[in-house]
């Protein structure tokens, strides 16, 4: 919160547009905006994205050059990686929006051209006019380091540049639990993907699953960039194991936002809903090393109370509102 006076009112009140609380003192308090997470109940994956991304009411894709980053770690079924309807459905509706140009960014587990071919994705990207940046092909002047202040990373990590150079950053996840250390993976984990591996040079994949610190180093990752937007598919979701394989349940959603940690809080909630592991269960939503070091560095809500979970329409409402007396309980 932070206090202004009244000189300055009417300026933020256009800025921020509702934001405004009244002190006791007379000055005027400028309250955080509200996280908005749009939350679409189908089995339809067109429909997800199409519906999901109208109710988010933003089109910060047009004319501008958009880089995707899916989930692409390996090329398994669905949750395992991103459904190639998904992605052709996000595309289009990109296109639909305005976007000058798209172009799709991965690093994979294996060599990533060896995982888009297994997915049979490439022909399919070329046929959406889609640029593919393999990340393996990045000379090592592209890999950017950071060192940020009070990092869990020994000696910093790179960040693929053309992630740091996007004029509009989409980023599309999926619905799972993660076995090796992460406990989840949606919007937070997702963007690991940016980082390099051994084959690139460095040791920072074998840094963070060796770390007592994994989840919180996950979420300082993801400092230094901002998706525009993010689209979750939930409509299979992993309650146990993961990333690659694990305990199926059907979550049948659809998720939008603009913000990670608000994503990836209502993402938990969710699995909540659906019956998932103790690591899920039993600890508090923000109490989630990812989620509440995200918040700690300010990427994103840091409270359920700051989390808007809105229903893309009225079927959909019923199931918003079992989700979000979760995310309540904090």
């Amino acid at each position: 919160m932070k206090r202004i006076n009244r000189r300055n009112f009417l300026k933020y009140a256009g800025i921020v547009g509702g934001g405004l609380l009244l002190g006791t003192d007379g000055g005027i308090i400028m309250s955080k905006p509200m996280s908005r997470v749009i939350l679409m109940k189908t089995d339809d994956r067109k429909k997800g994205v199409k519906a999901s991304l109208n109710a988010l009411k933003i089109y910060p894709v047009k004319g501008k050059n958009v880089l995707i980053k899916p989930n692409f770690n390996t090329a398994d079924i669905t949750p395992g990686s991103t459904h190639n309807d998904t992605l052709v459905s996000l595309i289009e509706e990109i296109w639909e929006m305005g976007a000058r140009s798209i172009s799709l960014g991965e690093r994979s587990y294996p060599p990533t051209r060896e995982v888009m071919g297994k997915k049979g994705i490439l022909p399919i990207l070329d046929k959406l006019n889609v640029k593919v940046i393999d990340f393996d092909e990045l000379d090592q002047k592209d890999w950017v380091l950071f060192k940020p202040k009070k990092s869990h990373w020994s000696n910093g990590f790179r960040i693929a540049r053309p992630i740091l150079d996007a004029e509009c950053l989409v980023s599309t996840c999926c619905l799972k639990t993660h076995q090796y250390g992460g406990i989840f993976t949606f919007s937070l984990k997702l963007h690991v993907g940016v980082v390099p591996t051994s084959r690139h040079g460095y040791e920072y994949m074998k840094e963070l699953h060796g770390s007592p610190h994994q989840r919180k180093m996950i979420a300082e990752i993801n400092e230094p960039f901002k998706p525009a937007l993010i689209i979750l598919d939930g409509i299979d979701a992993f309650v146990d194991g993961g990333p690659m394989t694990g305990k199926h349940a059907k979550g049948e959603v659809f998720l939008a936002s603009t913000d990670r940690v608000g994503m990836d809080a209502v993402g938990v909630a969710i699995l909540k809903l659906l019956g998932s592991n103790e690591s899920i269960m039993r600890p508090k939503i923000f109490e989630q090393e990812q989620i509440a070091r995200a918040a700690e560095l300010g990427l994103g809500a840091s409270s359920p109370s700051e989390i808007d979970v809105i229903p893309a329409d009225e079927k959909s409402r019923d199931y918003r509102d079992r989700v979000f007396e979760i995310l309540k309980k904090g």
